[in-house]
Order: structure tokens, then sequence, then C-alpha cells
């Protein structure tokens, strides 16, 4: 039988630690939180592999260092409020929910949302919920937010989306160029996102995340 507590000890020790994540909370978060519970029976075994977890077409699971960097960058606090876009199977979600006061995932796959709300209870993270909708539209009935997280590749973000970020809030996603990504932590100041440059991920561009085709004449 496999032991996925040790496993979960051999992930934070192999590839968090050594990718300069130290915050106690995120470590304990990661460590607590159960992520062979939150993918397929099928992918259990690959829960803890170090890469990103096909779990639909063009949705993956962000593998663990890169989760764990995109918190570490963020800087959640306990009293904050976060969205998180693109939440799949609600891994993510329970991750946050571990460090937030309250964490909502949007996701527009039912039955994706179906499974993470399911598992979300399981490991009882009262504190999160599902909101059932298009991932570019957010969840603005429950903001405005103090942290955003986009679960997957971007190449835009949509006005409406961020309109939904507090002033002084921050946002987090991983800008795809081709097959190269840059994880970009944004900060919203007088109605403005500045962005900066955190590291290297990279991850399928979610469906509505694509820029504009440009037309030449």
């Amino acid at each position: 039988m496999t032991d996925f507590a040790e496993r979960r000890r051999m992930m934070v020790d192999t590839q968090i630690r050594p990718s300069d994540v130290t915050k106690f909370p995120i470590i304990e978060a990661m460590l607590a939180v159960p992520r062979e519970a939150f993918v397929a029976d099928a992918q259990r075994e690959a829960a803890y592999a170090d890469g990103n977890l096909d779990i639909a077409p063009n949705r993956v699971l962000l593998e663990p260092r890169t989760l764990a960097k995109i918190l570490d960058a963020i800087d959640v606090q306990p009293d904050e409020l976060v969205l998180d876009v693109a939440c799949g199977l609600g891994y993510s979600t329970a991750v946050v929910a571990r460090v937030a006061q309250m964490v909502i995932g949007v996701e527009e796959d039912e039955s994706l949302a179906a499974d993470a709300q399911e598992q979300l209870s399981a490991v009882a993270a009262d504190n999160a919920i599902v909101h059932i909708g298009p991932l570019t539209e957010g969840a603005a009935e429950h903001g405005p937010y103090d942290v955003m997280m986009i679960e997957g590749g971007v190449e835009t973000l949509p006005d409406a989306l961020l309109a939904q970020l507090k002033d002084g809030g921050r946002v987090v996603a991983i800008f795809m160029s081709g097959a190269l990504g840059e994880v970009k932590v944004g900060y919203k100041n007088d109605g403005h996102i500045s962005w900066r440059l955190a590291f290297n991920a990279g991850a399928p561009v979610l469906p509505g995340f694509n820029a504009a085709a440009e037309f030449a004449l």
C-alpha cells in the first residue's frame, strides 16, 4: 500500500525546499493536503511527480514546485480573500484554504467542479467553495479579492476579471509565449496593475485566455 504521507514529505524535501520555498504556512499546507485525493484514481501514483499532471483537455494540475513558488511570491495572509481561477479538481484551493481566510475556486467544467467541491469537503476545507461559471468571468458576487490566482497559462487577462481585484491586491498568472512561460505577479494600485517577473514555468493556455489574433494586410 502506497504511503502517500511519506510521498508528501519527499515532495516537500526534494521539490519545494530546494526551490527556496521555506515559509512555514506553505510547507505545512503542502504537507497536510493529500494531493492524491485531487486527481483521478488512475493518476494517484503519479500525483507527486515533478511535473504538470493532465486533468482535462488543455488543463493541468500544476507541478508542486510551481504552486509552491506561486504561493511564496504572492504571500497570502490569514485575513485575505483569494480567488482561485481554473481550480480544476480543487487541490490548489485546498492548499490555499490553509493559509487564507476564504478561497473561492472558479471552475467552468461542471464535472471537475463537482469533484472539487466533494474533495474540499472531504478534507474539511470549510473556508473554500467552488463557483461554477466561465473562467474569464471569475466570481464577482463574492469579491472583491485580496489575491487572485490563475491556475494555468494565459496570453492575456480579461479586464472583467481583473476588476474583481481590490486596489492594493495581487494577481499571479503564467504568461505563455509559445512553449515558454513566465510567472508574473501583478500589483493593483489606483486601478492600474504593474507586473513583476517571479520565475519561469509553463502550462497550457486556458480557454478564453488567448490573445486576439492579429491579421496583417
